[in-house]
């Protein structure tokens, strides 16, 4: 074994899958700042994913915990997510999703435990074909259109891990006084769109999983309500360098919007009349956490300031 594991987590994941004995546990990898692991459980006939966590003490934080205001955002990542699993999750045509097998907590863990996609042969892929990332705004597309007008109940109000209220000390840190002044504005243009449904919330290449022509998507630790260009933006951002994103934003925004179109009905084109506006808004609260945040990250680049330009030239 690769990890040592508690052993009531053990016996709940033997007692999940009617196994009678665990033969490997492999870390997939940490959670993030040390809030835990994820896992790979394989039975004699089984394997499941298992997210554990378990909530660092400041004494033994990386990083001191940074701030208890980040530390909580955290601890209510996990809980959302659990929330999500519980309560939200279905079987939506083209936008698939790990099943949740059982979750809860187990001394001073909580714990998921999740169907293991590879199982059904999806695997992650590190540079996408176009038909990938077809895959990729299919899913969001479906997605969106399932959850429109969804009240996010016991979820992230605002979906996205950079939403702006849990993000003050980024905002406090950001030198782009130009988009500090408006990030404010950018937030409520966004909050107050009418059409609203659940959003992903950290929807980048490395939690999407491949097989043939499927693709399914894996944490929503951030799921939440949003206008659904929040997620396309930020996808687009994480798998298209600064050249590629000019030259390929028209193609990517007429094919998600032409799926999302077909599944509205009678709104579609209210729908993507407003998303595509919103769309410039979507990059600049993204742009505006990130410079706070990483101020010599690569998408920090021409095509973010060009999104802002658009941005300030309506404000």
């Amino acid at each position: 074994m690769h990890y040592s594991m508690d052993e009531n987590i053990k016996e709940l994941v033997l007692k999940t899958t009617n196994s009678h004995k665990i033969n490997d546990i492999e870390i997939i990898q940490n959670l993030w700042s040390g809030y835990g692991q994820l896992c790979r459980v394989k039975t004699e006939s089984h394997s499941v994913i298992v997210k554990l966590i378990t909530f660092p003490t400041r004494e033994n934080h990386p990083r001191g915990w940074n701030t208890d205001f980040s530390h909580q955002r955290k601890v209510k990542s996990y809980q959302v997510e659990m929330n999500w699993y519980r309560q939200y999750v279905q079987k939506i045509e083209n936008a698939k999703m790990a099943k949740l097998l059982l979750c809860g907590e187990e001394n001073s863990h909580q714990y998921l435990i999740l169907e293991d996609l590879l199982e059904s042969n999806f695997y992650p892929k590190h540079s996408p074909y176009k038909s990938d990332i077809n895959l990729c705004l299919k899913w969001m597309a479906s997605f969106h259109a399932h959850y429109l007008k969804v009240s996010p109940e016991k979820l992230w109000e605002s979906g996205t891990y950079w939403h702006l209220a849990t993000r003050p000390h980024e905002l406090e840190a950001l030198e782009d006084k130009e988009l500090k002044n408006v990030a404010s504005l950018i937030d409520k243009k966004l909050n107050d769109a009418k059409y609203q449904t659940l959003v992903h919330g950290d929807a980048k290449l490395a939690n999407f999983l491949f097989r043939d022509n499927d693709v399914a998507a894996v944490d929503f630790q951030y799921v939440g309500g949003g206008v659904g260009v929040k997620d396309l933006a930020y996808f687009l951002s994480s798998i298209f360098s600064e050249d590629e994103l000019f030259e390929k934003e028209e193609s990517c925004l007429n094919y998600y919007f032409d799926i999302l179109n077909s599944l509205c009905g009678e709104e579609g084109d209210k729908i993507e009349a407003e998303w595509r506006e919103l769309y410039p808004y979507a990059w600049c609260d993204f742009y505006r956490f990130l410079q706070g945040w990483s101020p010599g990250h690569p998408k920090i680049n021409q095509y973010s300031e060009q999104m802002k330009n658009k941005v300030l030239s309506c404000l």
